[in-house]
């Protein structure tokens, strides 16, 4: 007898996750909502979105479910070890507490993680930051629900990346705006 996995994310949970994704003006609120519905969609302990600062080469943790104000304090390590940045794939930590690329396993066992599922938040090629889900037990994982959620993560940073460039826009705007008028013409 084998064992299949449960399937976890079915196609309500998909598309009220994706309806929200596109529909989100504030990109912090969604990032809170998202990581929130996959918690309860997975039943999972916790989940977090880590975004990469490619000025400073590190991940910092922009909202997180579940997980201790003193965990999510923890500043990740950012390493070309991790596939999530070098491969642009998912990485899947069974036992992560005593996984040798984790540098912090003692926050880790105090947080009671047992199992992390890092999939990449990415534009195009570019990889923006993490989604991570965090088990308090071993967890056998559906190919759909991975592929679902690496869809959602693909979502995510389209809304990160144009959120980013209205940011700039309205600053240009407000920079445009200042300039005397005869500055402006022919522009």
């Amino acid at each position: 007898m084998t064992f299949e996995p449960e399937r976890k994310i079915g196609l309500p949970q998909f598309r009220a996750i994706s309806h929200a994704i596109s529909r989100y003006e504030d990109v912090t609120m969604l990032g809170h909502h998202l990581v929130e519905s996959i918690c309860i969609s997975f039943e999972i302990k916790a989940a977090s979105i880590l975004l990469f600062d490619d000025r400073e080469k590190q991940l910092f943790n922009v909202c997180s479910h579940g997980l201790s104000d003193a965990y999510s304090r923890v500043v990740p390590e950012f390493s070309s070890m991790f596939r999530e940045f070098t491969q642009g794939r998912w990485v899947y930590f069974e036992d992560f507490a005593n996984d040798p690329r984790v540098k912090h396993s003692d926050a880790v066992k105090k947080e009671g993680i047992v199992s992390m599922l890092s999939v990449p938040i990415k534009r195009s090629e570019h990889i923006l930051g993490l989604l991570k889900l965090y088990n308090s037990e071993h967890w056998i994982l559906h190919e759909d629900d991975i592929m679902s959620i690496s869809v959602l993560t693909e979502q995510y940073g389209l809304v990160i990346e144009n959120n980013g460039l209205q940011n700039f826009l309205n600053e240009v705007k407000a920079a445009m705006g200042s300039l005397p008028l005869r500055k402006l013409k022919g522009l």
